[in-house]
């Protein structure tokens, strides 16, 4: 009896050992196989991460080549410069007007950036090549148009909005502001928020005063209306060449002031030619062009 239980507690034990040493062994070549399988997966890994890094680098170059051919069909010879990253703009405690407080009048934006702004009045001329121009060369510009000028082509305008170019308020009538009373002159101001809104959804937040022109009702009637900032500026586009409000040259920030004109206004120049004229004086003084609402 005690030698058949011995028997008994070998074989369980041979049996043990069996079933142990199966479940810690793995057949060489399967364990090959999981090494072989993890390096392949590895190594696809690392195909896919450098084919995507290729993939970026070629659409890269792809958007350079691009943008260099679309800079030269527009005339110039090398592309504007990438602006900065803008700063970070201070939060307002409230609208303008909610508690007293007035726009801020700007000329130049205070910035050590080596960029200026392009801003477009009424909107007089609708030129259909202008909007590629702005979409092809992805230009920063403010529009600051005029209801009685502009009413008859806001389809044009929404466009240029498509494209990237910002919608803000330059009256009703373009009339010379201090010229009217308070109410008449918060007449043209609100009076242009609410058509803007009504056409494109919005609600201007810069306004320019036809000629540059504004008194203290010009201020009470635009912060009535929630206008943050009266926009003026210090250089303008003329055909040729830009004329100065001070000095022979452009200042880090300064605003630009052209006109939506056409060929009988500008002696046959185009409004993309004036255009191009004007971004050739910018890259020459070493400056690039950013988005006003970028900086206010």
């Amino acid at each position: 009896m005690t030698r058949a239980y011995r028997l008994l507690a070998g074989v369980l034990a041979a049996g043990a050992l069996v079933l142990t040493g199966c479940a810690e062994s793995v057949d060489p070549i399967e364990r090959l196989g999981r090494k072989a399988a993890h390096k392949a997966g590895e190594t696809a890994h690392h195909r896919e991460a450098h084919s995507s890094e290729s993939a970026d680098r070629q659409d890269a170059r792809g958007e350079q080549l691009a943008s260099a051919a679309a800079h030269r069909r527009w005339g110039l010879t090398e592309p504007l410069a990438p602006p900065p990253k803008p700063p970070a703009r201070a939060e307002h405690g409230s609208r303008p007007g909610a508690h007293g407080g007035l726009p801020q009048v700007v000329d130049r934006v205070p910035t050590k950036d080596k960029v200026v702004f392009l801003t477009f009045d009424d909107g007089a001329e609708r030129d259909p090549r202008f909007v590629r121009m702005v979409r092809e060369l992805r230009l920063p510009v403010s529009m600051f148009l005029t209801d009685s000028v502009a009413g008859p082509g806001y389809a044009h305008f929404g466009r240029l909005r498509a494209v990237g170019a910002t919608v803000q308020n330059h009256t009703l009538d373009h009339p010379y502001l201090p010229g009217l009373s308070y109410a008449g002159q918060r007449w043209e101001i609100c009076g242009q928020q609410d058509k803007l809104q009504q056409r494109f959804g919005i609600r201007p937040t810069l306004f320019r005063p036809p000629y540059g022109e504004y008194n203290a009702d010009t201020l009470r009637a635009a912060a009535e209306c929630g206008i943050r900032s009266l926009v003026t500026w210090r250089a303008s586009m003329q055909i040729n060449d830009l004329r100065y409000a001070e000095g022979d040259g452009l200042r880090p920030g300064d605003i630009i002031l052209a006109h939506f004109r056409g060929p009988d206004e500008l002696h046959g120049t185009s409004l993309t030619e004036m255009t191009t004229r004007m971004l050739r004086h910018i890259q020459s003084q070493g400056y690039t062009v950013a988005r006003l609402e970028d900086y206010l």
